[in-house]
């Protein structure tokens, strides 16, 4: 999926989306539902009970990268930039082309004023997803704010 990904006459939103479902098949009905049970809390923005539902996933499937991402998340949007970092981390070592942890990592360095890190980043991204659109303009706005250029 990832050489489809690179093909620009492809529809990438629709690949990504193929990726992402593959990405959060953990191998046990126990731990997706703990993943579906995460996410909805995260859709409700319940960020709390979000971590929890990811913390028992990560703790019982620690080879499974998506639930570190999706603890990532978690933790980024209740400010715990620390712990997000940590899990990203995680999310990458398990799987080096999680397109979305890398994100993650960029719009974290961003928001700590790292921008010449976040567009390095971004630019690990974009060799994963070159035709997203997100990260296109992502760069681009890195890019003339570190040149000193007005939007």
């Amino acid at each position: 999926m990832f050489d489809r990904l690179q093909q620009p006459s492809v529809n990438s939103e629709a690949v990504e989306s193929q990726i992402w479902e593959e990405w959060s098949k953990s191998g046990s009905p126990s731990m997706d539902l703990l993943l579906q049970r995460g996410r909805a809390a995260m859709e409700e923005q319940d960020w709390a009970s979000a971590i929890g539902f990811f913390t028992a996933l990560t703790d019982h499937a620690p080879d499974f990268a998506e639930g570190w991402n999706a603890r990532a998340t978690a933790y980024y949007n209740s400010g715990l930039y620390g712990p997000a970092l940590a899990d990203i981390r995680t999310a990458l070592r398990l799987n080096p082309r999680h397109f979305g942890a890398l994100s993650g990592l960029a719009l974290i360095l961003e928001d700590l004023g790292h921008p010449e890190d976040a567009i390095e980043v971004w630019h690990k991204v974009q060799e994963l997803t070159p035709y997203r659109p997100a990260v296109k303009e992502a760069i681009e706005r890195l890019d003339k704010e570190l040149t000193g250029e007005t939007l």
